[in-house]
């Protein structure tokens, strides 16, 4: 690479003191800093990025199978060979700014790659390190190149970088980027160049990968339906096919039910066959075929489902203790009728996936054993536990501890030699090694004392969270019930909505419109039922009568992200959601107001999964 000029060291002084300036919180000359750095600068320091240090996160060892690593490996090792001997790193990265690849071939650079973590499995994501090629190229979009100064992490002050996102040929969406890096001293005007052209191969290999793909699943979809009988459907990334006969026999609930148990059951390692309740009340048993096992960033593994209705009427279900319901009697090819809906005490929701919660939970609840009450944050765990016991047990005492607070040692103790009815132990997931030890050892006296036969115990986790091994203390707790997100029952939605408003408002004075109605069900509710009732806590506190309209809603019920947006994101999303109810839906007069580019405000709204319609 050509040696920078001269000129451009004074220019790199009067860029670190604008630098400087800003970090003081003092005016910087917008002619010193380019505006694209400049508000990438303004970005991190919302992120709170530290200036002073650099502390990349690992992510996880990447995965070089996925369709991303294998489209761009052939065209970086062939300009790798361009450039051998060059001081020059070449980088490719996945969409969240994870480093998959990297290849250098100077040994003083690569020393310096290693020591500031520009290596594969951590991300150098804006809001991680601050501005530099990959997080910035993400950010805007576009390319973006970084020399020297302009990093706001004083430790890549060393170094120049230029980045150019990478696109998925179908959908547009960027699916990565491609990253030249090298000494500051050694940057070139050109590196931007090359780093397209480069991007631009990549994105060719990758819409002829992805073509390649379609069309393998498109053979083996036609494949299944001339030689399967019954409901077959297909999926891949931004991909859905359905024959003829699922169309006829499923209506628009339960298709949707059946592609996104399908798409979860795709993405195990093993998918293999899965029984699925529909919202009709119809029990279908799936049996998956994996086409082309995908990475962690390609989105849906494409996969061909074939389905058989199992008849409801002389359905039966047992629990094999692994969690899938064993379904027998009648004709596989039978449609089943609906099943009758359950209602407990205290709850309310149709939705087949909660019904057979509620089920489990019972049958759990009758055979006498400790239970284990497993689901995210927010799904109704106590609730569920709750309303089983009183409508089992009414007379019987129930209890509950919550070990993500202090000092219920001692209590616990109390209840489980001396206690009787139900006792929920909430959040055992929050508990460490130390404490799961303990709790481990006060089951066991309890046993010993021979309280099972007195006293119920049920503890509730979510395993994602977990901060400790609880192999040891699940054993005590032979049952478990999974309570289901409220994402895959979203049709209760309609059901508990009147339910807590009655609960909310005075006299039923309060109701929801239908098209407010309609975005709480295009929510994926990442909260679950907790979040939709503390969102109606806040619309309450400002309309406390007549029907809620859309306007009433916060800004986070406006959009359908597919994964939980960072703070930064959420006041970005927040502030698109109010200019656009200012202007009435236009989003060029939102844009203006935000200060936006026309094709950024678009591009966010796409992002964030804003609903404008």
């Amino acid at each position: 690479m050509a040696r920078a000029p001269a000129r451009l060291h004074a220019a790199g002084d009067l860029l670190a003191a604008a630098r400087d300036r800003f970090l003081a919180a003092e005016p910087v000359d917008p002619r010193a800093v380019r505006e694209p750095i400049l508000a990438s600068w303004r970005r991190s320091q919302l992120s709170k990025v530290a200036a002073d240090k650099l502390d990349p996160s690992f992510l996880r060892a990447p995965d070089l199978e996925g369709m991303l690593a294998r489209s761009a490996a052939p065209v970086l090792r062939h300009l790798f060979q361009q450039l051998e001997g060059q001081p020059i790193s070449i980088v490719l990265t996945d969409a969240t700014g994870m480093i998959l690849l990297r290849l250098t071939g100077d040994q003083a650079l690569e020393r310096q790659l290693d020591r500031i973590k520009l290596v594969p499995g951590f991300s150098y994501a804006e809001d991680l390190v601050g501005t530099n090629g990959i997080g910035t190229a993400l950010e805007s979009g576009g390319p973006a190149h970084v020399f020297g100064h302009e990093h706001y992490a004083e430790r890549l002050e060393g170094m120049a970088c230029a980045g150019v996102p990478v696109r998925d040929a179908l959908s547009g969406k960027t699916v990565g980027v491609i990253d030249l890096t090298c000494w500051r001293r050694d940057a070139d005007p050109l590196m931007l160049s090359l780093v397209q052209a480069t991007a631009d191969q990549v994105n060719q290999a990758l819409a002829a990968e992805t073509s390649n793909r379609d069309m393998r699943l498109l053979q083996e979809y036609n494949r299944a339906c001339r030689h399967t009988g019954g409901i077959v459907l297909a999926l891949g990334n931004d991909v859905v096919m359905l024959n003829d006969y699922a169309r006829r026999s499923l209506g628009p609930g339960d298709q949707a039910a059946l592609i996104t148990q399908a798409t979860e059951a795709l993405g195990r390692r093993q998918p293999g066959a899965v029984t699925v309740d529909l919202p009709s009340g119809t029990v279908a048993r799936m049996f998956c075929h994996r086409v082309a096992h995908l990475g962690p960033d390609d989105g849906v593994s494409d996969g061909v489902v074939h389905v058989k209705l199992v008849a409801g009427t002389r359905a039966f279900e047992a629990d094999d203790g692994s969690g899938a319901a064993l379904v027998g009697g009648g004709s596989l090819n039978e449609v089943p009728r609906p099943r009758a809906p359950m209602s407990l005490p205290g709850l309310v929701g149709s939705g087949a996936a909660w019904r057979r919660a509620c089920r489990r939970a019972e049958a759990r609840y009758d055979t006498g054993e400790w239970l284990t009450i497993e689901g995210e944050r927010g799904v109704g765990k106590l609730a569920l536990v709750r309303a089983v016991h009183q409508r089992r047990n009414p007379a019987a005492p129930f209890h509950v501890l919550d070990a993500a607070g202090g000092g219920w040692e001692s209590q616990l103790r109390t209840e489980l030699l001396e206690g009787s009815g139900m006792l929920v132990i909430r959040h055992v997931d929050a508990l460490n090694a130390r404490q799961v030890r303990e709790l481990g050892a006060l089951l066991q006296e309890a046993r010993a004392a021979g309280q099972p036969g007195r006293l119920r115990v049920a503890v509730t986790l979510d395993r994602t969270r977990a901060n400790a091994d609880l192999t040891a203390l699940l054993r005590f707790f032979p049952g478990t019930v999974e309570v289901p997100p409220l994402r895959h029952h979203v049709e209760d939605v309609g059901e508990l909505v009147p339910f807590f408003l009655a609960k909310l408002s005075q006299q039923g004075r309060l109701s929801c419109s239908p098209a407010a109605l309609q975005l709480l069900l295009r929510h994926n509710w990442p909260g679950n039922t907790e979040q939709l009732w503390q969102v109606l806590r806040q619309v309450v506190q400002l309309r406390r009568a007549g029907p809620i309209m859309p306007k009433d809603l916060p800004p986070e019920c406006w959009a359908v992200s597919r994964r939980v947006l960072s703070p930064l994101e959420s006041i970005e999303r927040d502030a698109i959601v109010a200019a656009l109810l200012d202007h009435d839906g236009n989003k060029v007069g939102a844009a203006r107001a935000l200060g936006m580019s026309r094709a950024t405000i678009y591009r966010r709204i796409h992002e964030y999964g804003i609903v404008t319609d």
